[in-house]
């Protein structure tokens, strides 16, 4: 398993959730109405697939893997990818908090609901940007052959131990998203 091709596949997932996530909040906006099982379709893929297993592979295995190599995870392109990580976490968070209070019709809390997924989703296009043409191909320059099969080792074991079914699920709930 090539670990470089497995995270930018990812990332083409989590891209047509971000897509989603724009929409509803536009929605939200234009209409002040939230639609409560949509938004917590959308923030269940982010917090499980885009952070938990996506963000965990990189945070625990890539960026481990780039340290060793030299990469500092307080300056520097890694450094920056854990501070976005932490950036999208807060989105999601703020509309995950605002959401029970927009559901019983608050506007206020519908408006942060949809700045939270806005915001999200105008983070994370950025950030695969970035790791896509920037972190990961200095990443494949860094990484040797064999280190590079390591890690995609480590991938199918976290995926086996820790997230059985979650790629089909995910990849199954972010097309029906992207459909709208």
């Amino acid at each position: 398993m090539d670990p470089i091709a497995t995270l930018v596949h990812e990332h083409d997932v989590i891209l047509l959730v971000a897509a989603a996530a724009r929409r509803e909040a536009a929605a939200i906006r234009q209409g002040g109405r939230v639609n409560e099982g949509r938004v917590r379709d959308i923030l269940d893929f982010v917090r499980t697939f885009a952070d938990a297993c996506h963000h965990g592979k990189e945070e625990d295995l890539l960026f481990t893997r780039l340290a060793e190599r030299g990469f500092s995870r307080e300056t520097g392109p890694v450094a920056v990818m854990l501070y976005e990580h932490q950036q999208g976490r807060a989105w999601v968070r703020q509309a995950s908090e605002a959401l029970p209070g927009a559901v019983a019709g608050d506007p206020a809390a519908a408006q942060a609901v949809a700045e939270g997924l806005a915001g999200w989703a105008e983070l994370i296009e950025q950030h695969i940007f970035k790791e896509n043409n920037v972190l990961f191909p200095m990443a494949q320059q860094v990484l040797g052959e064999e280190e590079l099969a390591s890690l995609g080792e480590a991938f199918a074991r976290v995926e086996a131990e820790r997230f059985a079914g979650v790629h089909e699920r995910f990849s199954d709930l972010a097309h029906e998203l992207a459909r709208g």
